[in-house]
């Protein structure tokens, strides 16, 4: 007769919970988005990561000021080099200006917050010596590219800050719009009436 052979299972200890910079810097930007900075702790910032105690954060950030910061500068070199990207395949600025208004218009979908964190919360009330959102590596790239535009006849010879404002009026608008719900669709929705609007304040008659 064959003997049972019993094994005794012992209880696993569970693990302490790690997380990484970039699952902090994800749930920091959703709470920020939703939130607003000065209404967000680190205590709230830890619940949402499913850490017991803050130290996990301060493994990679020592202030939720720090946060802040690398979570501005990662979005914009993230869409500085999204621009030059957009720049290499495309020659006219209308083309290169369509492409950064289809990924405006993407991010608005998919990733709301980047958007809302990029455009419309105020990074200087709580960042007060950062550079100026228009003079960013990024923002000078589009400024450039509405300049070359200028001097190539596409669009009108007015002041390219003007020009800019015209275009990125009507755009940004329509994502604020879309976010704050005052347009019900999704931003794909109102793309190309968006892209018309803007671009038909500056193109060259």
């Amino acid at each position: 007769m064959e003997q049972e052979l019993e094994i005794e299972i012992q209880p696993e200890t569970p693990p302490s919970k790690t997380v990484t910079q970039d699952e902090v810097l994800q749930a920091a930007l959703k709470l920020f988005a939703q939130k607003g900075y000065f209404n967000t702790s680190l205590t709230d910032i830890k619940d949402a990561v499913g850490l017991k105690t803050t130290s996990g954060i301060y493994q990679f950030f020592k202030t939720k000021q720090a946060i802040a910061e690398t979570l501005r500068e990662n979005i914009l070199d993230s869409f500085s080099i999204s621009i030059d990207d957009i720049r290499r395949r495309n020659r006219k600025a209308s083309e290169q200006l369509r492409e950064i208004v289809d990924l405006l218009f993407k991010l608005t979908d998919d990733a709301p917050e980047i958007i809302q964190y990029l455009l419309f919360i105020k990074t200087e009330d709580f960042l007060p010596e950062s550079t100026s959102l228009m003079d960013t590596a990024a923002y000078n790239k589009i400024k450039r590219i509405i300049q070359n535009g200028i001097k190539e006849g596409e669009i009108r010879s007015v002041d390219s800050q003007l020009a800019y404002c015209y275009f990125f009026g009507i755009i940004n608008q329509t994502l604020m719009m879309v976010l704050n719900g005052s347009l019900p669709k999704t931003a794909d929705s109102y793309q190309s009436q968006a892209w018309l609007a803007a671009w038909g304040c500056i193109a060259k008659k």
